[in-house]
């Protein structure tokens, strides 16, 4: 995204007359003068229609599966194993907390959401009461130091990634090149700093962090987008890193009960474990193709994609490749293989094929979205949209090919998947509509066939720009826009 199209899309959303943070907490996001013009709802509620799917092992060192990071669990599944909304008669209700996107959360043991909000200057947690989205207790994080060479928009140095571990404590990175576990206080909400581990040793001038997670013993890995990876003693503080030299990392990463930590570069995907004196060892490499340009809806020249675990021997992540983007499955065992490489399917149309999110994770198969053509806000200003594609891709034995494709188009959204009612979750905005209309869409596991959609808003401000939607333990939903929170829930009735 250029910076003077950063610059016009928050001149936009600031014309919206979306409040200031400093005031009340809890007013909805502004709606678009065009609301009326669009539809407000499509399709019909269904009944539940549950997934098949082996469950994921509960990390003894994070909040229960569903509820501790972006992407669910640490097989990063973006799969939940209880319900989300049905389509009857769904209530929509939002709340702005000035141009600020909380595009992590959590949900901690008494229910209420945990998030990390980033704005232009900064990051802050906040703790939100789930039914009416006020802001019940924040704490400030160390604040960003602008890039002139890079949209704020773009950055994702600190800002994108938390997890809240098995003590409903925030572990965050932070942009002075620490981690912070942030607990909360007894009685009233609020948050109270319990401990920093400093990594400015291990991390470079121009390299920042990008995201954490606990392996299965409770070491602390941490990535940076210079190519770092590391592992921090939770007692000790103790830091050991490795890099990688040429190759950049621009997402998180899953982990599994083997002691496998599973993370994507620019070039390749690694499997790591531990190695004498807590250091990181790579276990194995595989190249993949990285195609010859930096495509557009991406952030780097490479996967755009958080290593998904499925069942107990799969780890799959996309490729770059020209003209289509593949979804490739590797053997994830630590054992050496004389073929690791599984399968590659290519998926969507050739010259229009990109993604920089999280694949789902549904039985043996998983769902990966098109976000090709998105450069920023601007880029669904005005009528337009990226292109089309949300497919699912299915595993037996040495093959994988595509179940269905859907021409729904979803620019950026996290997609997530309720495996109980059988229903993916994704945010669309239509190509060639003036209104700019967004809709939280509903789509049949099983088909592909959209079952129903119903409109947040018109406009900008409900941008979604690469924020995940959620699942709460009561099956409500939840995402983040470029201005606030979204909930969308079933009616009383239905």
């Amino acid at each position: 995204m250029s910076r003077v199209a950063a610059l016009c899309a928050i001149v936009v959303i600031g014309a919206v007359g979306v409040p200031s943070a400093s005031a009340q907490t809890w007013v909805p996001i502004p709606p678009g003068p065009a609301d009326p013009l669009v539809p407000r709802f499509e399709g019909a509620p269904v009944v539940a229609d549950p997934v098949e799917s082996a469950p994921v092992p509960e990390h003894p060192f994070l909040a229960g599966n569903g509820t501790n990071s972006m992407h669910n669990d640490a097989y990063a599944s973006d799969a939940y194993s209880w319900g989300g909304p049905l389509g009857g008669d769904l209530r929509v209700s939002s709340a702005t907390y000035g141009i600020e996107e909380c595009a992590t959360m959590a949900f901690d043991s008494a229910g209420h959401i945990v998030a990390l909000c980033g704005g232009l200057e900064g990051s802050r947690l906040m703790l939100l009461d789930p039914d009416s989205l006020a802001v019940l207790a924040a704490h400030p994080l160390p604040p960003r130091t602008l890039n002139p060479e890079k949209s704020p928009l773009e950055d994702i140095c600190a800002g994108a990634y938390f997890y809240l571990d098995h003590r409903d404590r925030a572990v965050i990175a932070t942009t002075n090149a620490q981690i912070w576990v942030v607990g909360q206080t007894d009685g009233a909400p609020g948050f109270v700093h319990e401990r920093t581990y400093d990594l400015s040793g291990h991390i470079p001038d121009g390299d920042c962090l990008v995201a954490q997670l606990p392996d299965w013993r409770g070491h602390i890995w941490f990535v940076t987008q210079g190519g770092g990876v590391g592992t921090v003693g939770p007692d000790s503080g103790a830091v050991r890193s490795i890099r990688l030299p040429g190759e950049r990392i621009v997402n998180s990463f899953a982990v599994d009960e083997t002691g496998g930590v599973f993370i994507v570069s620019t070039h390749a995907l690694y499997r790591f474990d531990r190695g004498p004196g807590g250091a990181p060892r790579v276990t194995w490499r595989e190249e993949y193709d990285r195609g010859s340009t930096h495509k557009p809806g991406q952030l780097s020249q490479g996967s755009g994609t958080t290593p998904t675990l499925v069942g107990d021997d799969l780890v799959i992540i996309t490729d770059n490749a020209d003209p289509r983007m593949h979804v490739i499955a590797y053997r994830r065992t630590a054992k050496n293989q004389p073929q690791r490489r599984v399968c590659a399917e290519p998926v969507f149309e050739a010259g229009a094929s990109a993604t920089e999110n999280s694949i789902v994770a549904a039985g043996r198969s998983v769902i990966v979205e098109n976000n090709y053509g998105y450069t920023g806000p601007g880029s669904t200003m005005f009528g337009a949209s990226t292109a089309p594609g949300i497919a699912r891709v299915e595993f037996s034995a040495a093959r994988c090919a595509t179940r269905w494709t859907s021409d729904e188009i979803a620019p950026t959204n996290v997609p997530k998947a309720s495996l109980a009612n059988g229903l993916l979750y994704v945010y669309t905005k239509p190509d060639g509509v003036p209104e700019d209309p967004w809709y939280f869409t509903a789509i049949d596991v099983h088909t592909g066939r959209t079952v129903w959609k119903r409109l947040t808003g018109t406009g900008v401000q409900w941008n979604n720009h690469y924020a995940a939607i959620y699942l709460g333990p009561d099956g409500v939903a939840y995402l983040a826009t470029v201005a606030g929170v979204v909930r969308v829930a079933d009616g009383e009735a239905s």
